[in-house]
């Protein structure tokens, strides 16, 4: 019986069957917030850029009066009458729910295709590494 007399073939395979597991525990985190954003696009606080709370529109309408407020009796800003304002909310909302909705499935796509090569390289390293390790016969 004859055993590999280079340990760096299975140290290799080893070190990247780790890699393969961190960073299959990293996808699957991140593909599980992505599914969780999907579900409730209005309450993910990752996406867009606006302050102003998209939850109801009474919400939507006290922080932008907070924000002329904020902002000094100099500046002549002035709210648009309701019926303007819903139509900006419902189009910021939808926004909102687009983008949220397309960097979900963006990012389900992302892990879920480094989920696969994960489970590709670790399958392929492991045999390598338990390959090299095992004694041959001649």
């Amino acid at each position: 019986m004859e055993k590999n007399k280079s340990p760096f073939v299975s140290i290799y395979g080893y070190i990247v069957c780790i890699v393969s597991v961190i960073t299959f525990l990293i996808c699957v985190t991140n593909m599980v917030n992505a599914i969780i954003d999907k579900t409730d696009p209005l309450q993910s606080g990752y996406y867009g850029g606006n302050t102003a709370s998209l939850r109801t529109f009474e919400m939507y309408k006290l922080d932008l009066m907070k924000s002329i407020q904020n902002k000094g009796s100099d500046q002549k800003n002035i709210l648009p009458d309701d019926q303007e304002l819903r139509k900006i909310y419902e189009a910021a909302k939808q926004e909102k729910i687009d983008q949220v909705t397309f960097n979900s499935n963006k990012t389900i796509i992302i892990t879920v295709l480094l989920i696969l090569i994960c489970m590709v390289l670790f399958i392929t390293h492991w045999r390598l590494a338990r390959k090299s390790t095992i004694q041959v016969n001649p």
